[in-house]
């Protein structure tokens, strides 16, 4: 029976795509008089290609952009600031995020959630989308000293919902921090279709999260 489903944060349950977007343009506007030579395209658009998807962190991408764009008027530890502070108030939901929360905590599951990055700045977000409170657990990797892909985060986490890797459904949108690494951990996968990979080796495959719970069911042979 499965007793508990386990999640990725970014590219799973945040739009992590629409986010920064949104978040890098507010940027733009509010700096505007720092930035005013660069395009403002121009600058969004190369944010995300140094940010790739999340997995360079943000120090990196504000150095880059400071010595390319020649900023001057602000130093790129006010922009990762800037960025820190702000990005919490772009958090962009899936489609079906809470209604989808709601359903399993319906059906008497418990949820939990891990995800690499920051702390706080990761639970400035979780907070932001207003789902805090559906989990029963959240592991960040700054917090816990561990990160995805290592099987000791995955682990934990079952070990604090008191639950086995067998009855157990990890959903999240990479291949291998997420997919592969919960398989590695001895638990069911369910890959969060993203554009960004080609495919992933899951046990199944959502577009939506409105998809899941009866996914999860079919997980268990529809018996709760």
């Amino acid at each position: 029976m499965i007793k508990a489903v386990l999640f990725d944060l970014d590219g799973t349950l945040l739009d992590r795509d629409e986010s920064v977007k949104l978040v890098i343009a507010d940027q733009y506007s509010r700096h505007h008089h720092v930035l005013s030579h660069i395009p403002k395209d121009t600058y969004t658009t190369r944010f995300i290609e140094l940010d790739a998807h999340g997995y360079v962190w943000k120090d990196k991408v504000y150095q880059q952009l400071v010595q390319e764009f020649q900023i001057e008027k602000m130093t790129w530890e006010g922009f990762l600031e800037d960025y820190l502070t702000h990005f919490k108030h772009s958090c962009v939901p899936f489609p079906n995020l809470i209604q989808m929360l709601k359903t399993l905590k319906s059906e008497s599951l418990q949820l939990g959630m891990i995800t690499n990055g920051k702390g706080q700045f990761q639970m400035d977000n979780i907070v932001a989308l207003g789902i805090k409170d559906y989990f029963d657990t959240i592991l960040i990797s700054e917090w816990e000293g561990i990160k995805k892909p290592d099987a000791k985060i995955f682990r934990r986490a079952l070990e604090q919902l008191e639950v086995s890797p067998e009855e157990s459904v990890f959903v999240g949108d990479h291949p291998e921090n997420d997919v592969n690494a919960a398989k590695r951990a001895g638990m069911q996968c369910i890959w969060k279709k993203d554009s960004s990979w080609s495919g992933a080796n899951a046990d199944a495959v959502i577009e939506d999260l409105i998809e899941l719970p009866l996914l999860v069911k079919a997980a268990e042979g529809g018996k709760r």
